[in-house]
């Protein structure tokens, strides 16, 4: 039976995550979801999830602190293990975070996280609520996901990529603000899928499918 882990990292409250995960697992029969810390359940894992609340430089040094637990998870990205990184989890695919201090991402997905710039001096950061979604380019894991369709944010700064090729989907907020980003098993969202309603539980689903 196929496992997915949630990664534990004191990075947010997970409870949330696991139940959407746990609920579409039953529903694809997508095997097992267990929240864990433990870099051996990690590296036995078949999906990986890596959650993150917060600000970035906090998220990047708690995971380096939890001993085995970073390199547990590149290991199984290596291996071609499908990852789902979300809000901060997300973010720190980057190459640099620049939150407060600049702090070295896993660079796995090149860019940068910056603070978000509306050109609308009315639009308040953080960027908050329900925005729609634009699609940029196909996935496996955006299957029945369109343009329009309407996803939950929170965040005050914004993944900026570097190569175009790994943007796949951005909201407006006086300006593109990137909402998903991707490459070969690797996909990312700023927003919480598991917030999301009926647009988060589509891709979580598709996530345990997913078979790249």
């Amino acid at each position: 039976m196929p496992l997915t882990v949630l990664v534990d990292y004191d990075s947010g409250n997970l409870h949330s995550a696991e139940k959407a995960f746990q609920r579409m697992a039953l529903e694809v029969d997508g095997g097992e979801v267990r929240v864990t810390s433990d870099p051996d359940l990690v590296a036995r894992a078949d999906r990986i999830v890596l959650p993150g609340d917060g600000a970035f430089p906090a998220c990047r040094r708690a995971l380096g602190n939890r001993g085995g637990l970073f390199e547990a998870i590149s290991e199984g990205v290596a291996q071609g293990k499908p990852f789902f990184g979300i809000c901060v989890g997300m973010q720190m695919l980057a190459t640099w975070g620049r939150e407060y201090e600049d702090t070295a991402g896993f660079d796995w997905i090149r860019g940068e996280v910056t603070r978000i710039t509306p050109t609308d001096p009315a639009l308040k950061v953080p960027h908050m609520g329900w925005n729609d979604l634009v699609i940029d380019r196909p996935h496996p894991v955006l299957d029945g996901v369109s343009t329009g369709d309407h996803a939950y944010f929170v965040h005050s700064y914004q993944f900026s990529v570097a190569d175009p090729a790994h943007l796949l989907a951005h909201v407006d907020y006086a300006g593109p603000v990137t909402a998903i980003i991707g490459r070969d098993t690797i996909i990312g969202t700023q927003f919480h899928p598991e917030k999301s309603q009926a647009t988060g539980l589509r891709m979580i689903a598709n996530f345990l499918r997913w078979k790249p």
